[in-house]
């Protein structure tokens, strides 16, 4: 990834093609981007040819785009107590982090589960196993960041003393990352909407986590309050987290190179909110 350049970009659709993503990411001044690398609501799915793996690197390296995401299947449930589920949840995983290895993508993304079925000491020590078992036989160097959520019904994961843990608990520890989602933070209690609440937050987020395994942002504005525990993702600067909060994020040295992924809403064909969102978060450089 190139230094001292901001890596900004959106979650793109590889409809009609991986490389795809890469072509519309650069139409719309993506420096980065996500993409699913199969379907997010099915378990099986097509091996990746080594055509599309060569066609998708080799836009990747001629385009204006310096890193390209992966998001793991929504399916996966590493912090179930359901046998079936766990065994499914560890191959599908596998799976992921290999079609990562073939396209030569760095990052995996990964929510960390449920605990329907257990209590939440259980299954958070379900994910470390899940996930120990899953890098054991994992040959590649792609790393899989927990993603932080916002506490609705039974997720694991909403608050860093959750995601310390598991994490703690990991062997080997250097292939597990994090990306911090602003939408889910706000919703799961964090406000981060002042000077003062930034600073506390992140100091937090480093005494549990360590801001040097920080690797991804998933820049959302939130449709609910603070502390609401509800999903719903918002344009920057028109929910209720407010454009300041991100104005802090985009001006902090610390994060300048870490790429920064939206997730706002938009049409399955028309880029034009990808477009605003870009533009709102480049325009608070200061």
């Amino acid at each position: 990834m190139t230094k001292n350049k901001l890596v900004v970009g959106a979650h793109l659709s590889i409809a009609g093609g991986y490389e795809q993503a890469i072509i519309k990411g650069e139409e719309i001044g993506c420096t980065a981007l996500q993409i699913f690398t199969k379907s997010s609501r099915q378990w099986a799915a097509k091996p990746i040819t080594s055509e599309q793996a060569t066609l998708f690197k080799t836009t990747l390296d001629n385009s204006s785009c310096k890193i390209a995401l992966a998001h793991a299947s929504y399916l996966i449930n590493i912090g179930t107590a359901d046998d079936e589920l766990r065994h499914k949840s560890i191959v599908a995983l596998q799976e992921e982090l290999a079609r990562c290895h073939t396209l030569g993508i760095p990052y995996l993304v990964l929510h960390p589960g449920t605990f329907t079925q257990s209590t939440i000491e259980e299954s958070l020590h379900n994910a470390s196993q899940a996930l120990t078992e899953v890098l054991t036989y994992d040959t590649g160097n792609t790393m899989i960041l927990l993603e932080n959520t916002a506490g609705q019904g039974s997720s694991l994961g909403s608050t860093f003393e959750q995601l310390a843990i598991i994490a703690k608990n990991i062997s080997p520890r250097s292939r597990i990352g994090f990306c911090f989602d602003t939408c889910h933070a706000f919703a799961a209690g964090y406000s981060f909407t002042t000077q003062e609440q930034y600073t506390k937050m992140w100091d937090n987020f480093d005494d549990l986590l360590g801001l040097q395994h920080l690797k991804a942002f998933h820049c959302n504005d939130s449709v609910k309050e603070l502390g609401s525990k509800v999903d719903r993702h918002e344009h920057i600067g028109k929910g209720k987290i407010g454009i300041e909060a991100f104005a802090l994020l985009m001006n902090d040295p610390r994060f300048f190179d870490i790429p920064k992924i939206l997730e706002t809403p938009k049409s399955e064909t028309d880029l034009k909110d990808d477009i605003m969102n870009i533009t709102t978060l480049k325009n608070l450089l200061r």
